[in-house]
């Protein structure tokens, strides 16, 4: 007799998942790869009552069984991962990341949200008779599957005892959800979870199963990713501080997409969004602007651990530490910076610049300057972006009070970020701002940009440009920089320079 207020049964969407070519697929029992059934079934379960049903076999080796004979899919259990789903289930992303101490502070009361987990956990349920380390289960101790063909819903009827040492369910996909459960929390007792389950479903189809979902899909385009954050940019948690990520990377996304959007940007429809050709979409992904503006602008203002300097733009109004510049603001500065940057080399005659010139007016490819955007230039790598954000960021941190940095106030009522607002708000930047970046702009475009693929290099030249190349490249990048303009003609950005490089 089953357990008052136990759930003794529940239906189950039939779900017919078979095509003919697979009839050709070569199943054998004798290799755990026996013929399955040509569907599976879908319903919802509390999450304790499926933790009581359900056995995790994980890979192991202290027992040095043949990898062959070792019938366990699952990862090892990561207590943290399923500790901090079971935050996210009761407060939300993003209080849930939060430290015990962030969570207490009554102040961050408004970050709780609804904490969805709408994945199924895939599973299977075992046949009569079926074997798993030694042990056979039985009738008395099997789901029954009451399915008649045709039909749409199927009912599974639970048993009235689970034997602990072999329970009807073994789960193929999302142990850590069910481990978030384990602590009997009476808040969390009737939280439902969708459930995949596979009947009779032989160990190495499992094997395989967890394969495809966890490890072959490919991941998602980082671009692609980045570029979901205006979805969720009205949400308040986004604003509620910066030592949040993934308020950093909703800011660093709005950021790179002003420089896409504005027309007074060099990059303008030139940032590859989504992460297409080059040809078509544009020499740097936005993923790679969004990265870049993470490691350097949009950090907290104040240095920890081995960072030189903060973000600029890593201060809020709510915060005593850091520049109060609104998002416009923020915008302005950095269109500014780079269109300075483009200006300076559009006008450079040096020898670097004119050669990636004469390159590529033979490839007869058109560009706004191939010096700063072409093919050959580090100005249109990865690597290049970030050394000039980075240094941007860096000299301008330093050289913060001299500049009135702070002094520079958003005065008006200008709520959203678009074109017509930054080029209002850019009017207003002072000139010893607009001086200071100007300086940095003449400086770094004599800095000779041509990347190891530039055909006109020597090899010691080729070997040089080669270093700068891969994640490696961006610490040798920003310090060559940071190096070359230590000399630069304008006293003020030596000055800076010359003590930055004192830090990294």
């Amino acid at each position: 007799m089953s357990t008052p207020g136990v759930i003794s049964s529940v239906p189950a969407l039939r779900v017919k998942q078979w095509l003919p070519e697979w009839e050709q697929v070569n199943f054998d029992a004798d290799q755990n790869q026996a013929k399955p059934e040509p569907h599976f079934y879908v319903f919802s379960l509390s999450a304790a009552r499926l933790r009581e049903l359900s056995a995790i076999y994980r890979r192991d080796t202290t027992d040095m069984t043949a990898r062959q004979d070792d019938l366990g899919i699952q990862r090892r259990h990561d207590p943290e991962r399923s500790a901090e789903i079971q935050r996210y289930v009761v407060e939300g992303y993003p209080r849930s990341g939060l430290s015990e101490a962030q969570r207490k502070n009554a102040a961050n009361d408004g970050l709780r949200k609804p904490g969805w987990l709408p994945t199924a956990v895939v599973v299977n349920i075992l046949s009569e008779g079926d074997q798993r380390n030694g042990q056979t289960i039985g009738s008395d101790h099997v789901i029954t599957v009451s399915d008649e063909p045709g039909e749409v819903f199927a009912n599974l009827t639970f048993p009235d005892n689970v034997d602990d040492g072999l329970p009807p369910i073994e789960v193929i996909d999302g142990q850590h959800r069910l481990f978030a459960f384990d602590d009997d929390d009476p808040n969390v007792a009737d939280f439902e979870l969708p459930v995949v389950a596979f009947h009779g479903l032989d160990i190495s189809w499992q094997a395989y199963l967890f394969w495809t979902i966890n490890i072959k899909p490919k991941k998602i385009n980082a671009s692609l990713a980045f570029d979901l954050y205006p979805l969720l940019r009205e949400q308040d948690w986004l604003d509620s501080g910066d030592r949040i990520l993934v308020y950093r990377e909703s800011r660093a996304q709005e950021l790179t997409e002003v420089l896409w959007s504005t027309p007074e940007s060099p990059w303008y429809k030139r940032i590859n969004m989504l992460g297409g050709p080059r040809k078509e979409s544009g020499p740097v992904t936005q993923a790679a602007f969004v990265r870049s503006l993470i490691a350097s602008m949009v950090k907290p203002w104040k240095r920890s651990g081995r960072q030189a300097t903060g973000g600029i733009f890593g201060g809020t109004p709510n915060q005593n530490d850091g520049l109060a510049w609104s998002r416009v603001q923020q915008a302005a500065f950095l269109v500014a910076a780079w269109r300075l940057l483009a200006d300076a080399i559009r006008a450079n005659r040096s020898d670097w610049a004119e050669a990636i010139r004469q390159e590529q007016a033979q490839l007869d490819l058109l560009d706004e300057d191939p010096a700063f955007s072409g093919r050959y230039s580090f100005l249109a790598t990865d690597q290049g972006v970030r050394g000039f954000q980075h240094v941007v960021n860096d000299l301008a941190y330093i050289r913060e009070k001299p500049l009135g940095l702070a002094s520079w106030q958003d005065t008006g009522d200008i709520a959203d970020v678009s074109p017509d607002s930054i080029a209002e708000i850019a009017k207003t930047i002072p000139d010893t701002i607009i001086s200071f970046l100007e300086g940095i702009a003449d400086g770094l475009a004599t800095y000779d940009w041509r990347t190891s693929g530039f055909p006109g290099l020597n090899e010691n030249e080729r070997l040089a440009k080669a270093a700068l190349r891969g994640s490696g490249g961006y610490k040798e990048m920003r310090e060559q920089l940071v190096v070359h303009l230590s000399s630069a003609a304008n006293h003020d950005i030596a000055d800076a320079a010359t003590t930055l490089k004192g830090w990294i």
